[in-house]
């Protein structure tokens, strides 16, 4: 199945929104990792976004899957980019 990178960008305006929802986003993304759909998740060092690696269908998938993301549904993510990913070489080859 395509692996898609999943990358948000924040604003620092949201900060503090993001910190109150950010248990629901974790316990979305958790249960998409239990479910194999998530492969790898996490914030930007700096940070000004985060990037997750899931497996979907086709792009289309994914978009309509992150419209569930708690983050989305509370308009905390200022930008989303999905983007398939082809890994050539290390763990997701």
């Amino acid at each position: 199945m395509p692996i898609f990178a999943v990358e948000y960008t924040y604003s620092e305006a949201t900060s503090d929104a993001r910190d109150e929802v950010r248990p629901d986003h974790r316990a979305w993304l958790s249960g998409l990792v239990e479910r194999g759909t998530v492969l790898t998740t996490g914030p930007f060092a700096d940070g000004s976004g985060a990037l997750i690696l899931v497996t979907a269908e086709d792009v289309a998938a994914v978009r309509s899957l992150f419209t569930n993301d708690p983050f989305a549904k509370a308009g905390l993510v200022e930008a989303a980019r999905f983007t398939e990913w082809t890994p050539v070489m290390g763990a997701f080859s």
